[in-house]
């Protein structure tokens, strides 16, 4: 994982758990997604918004995780968001989940810049160089 450009906590509720007490493994799919909404908007972004005249999206196209330990109802997990690669069209966010320390599971998710059309279709198109100045900004 490249150096974390933002952390958030996750308290698990216990409807993230599963039958043995753990945090279901889909659920950290939507741990990241969360963490990545808020990075984003911590740089006055979104994954879906208008911009400079477009209404453009993030859909994902890559999702994985890793798991190395369990987190139980009640753990607070800090989750640390890097930008992976940041490329002309697509950018992949890694997250790193850590509990009193240790690491316990790391992800990451690839997402293209798309134009919402009118018919709710979608077209890929080139990261706009004002959002992308966003998201490699500096703590």
């Amino acid at each position: 994982m490249k150096t974390p450009v933002f952390h958030t906590t996750r308290r698990v509720e216990f409807a993230d758990t599963d039958m043995a007490g753990i945090v279901h493994f889909a659920n950290f799919f939507r741990f990241m997604e969360a963490a990545e909404v808020e990075f984003l908007r911590s740089r006055g972004v979104s994954v879906a918004m208008s911009w400079e005249g477009d209404r453009i999206g993030f859909p994902r196209v890559a999702a994985s995780c890793d798991y190395l330990a369990p987190a139980t109802f009640g753990d607070v997990m800090d989750v640390a968001v890097s930008i992976e690669r940041l490329g002309t069209k697509s950018v992949t966010y890694g997250f790193e989940f850590t509990k009193d320390g240790q690491v316990i599971a790391r992800g990451q998710v690839s997402s293209v810049c798309c134009r919402i059309l009118d018919d709710h279709k979608m077209e890929s198109m080139t990261i706009p160089a004002s959002f992308r100045a966003r998201i490699e900004a500096a703590n």
